[in-house]
């Protein structure tokens, strides 16, 4: 899961795993799977760096202790 912005400023929180495609038209746009957009603060850049950070934590190895 990524979190992300709307743009009046309410935090949610995306599966990674749903996101189809992102794009800047000039806002960010999200689009889902299954169609739905969602317009969101922060630029592509970000979103992207978001997704591959998600991406990386979740190959991690679970360490118990």
């Amino acid at each position: 899961m990524i979190s992300l912005t709307r743009l009046n400023q309410n935090e949610l929180v995306i599966n990674a795993e749903m996101i189809e495609f992102v794009e800047a038209i000039p806002d960010t746009i999200v689009t889902l799977q299954s169609g739905k957009k969602i317009m969101v603060f922060e630029p592509v850049d970000t979103v992207v760096e978001r997704i591959i950070e998600y991406k990386r934590n979740c190959n991690q190895p679970v360490v118990s202790g």
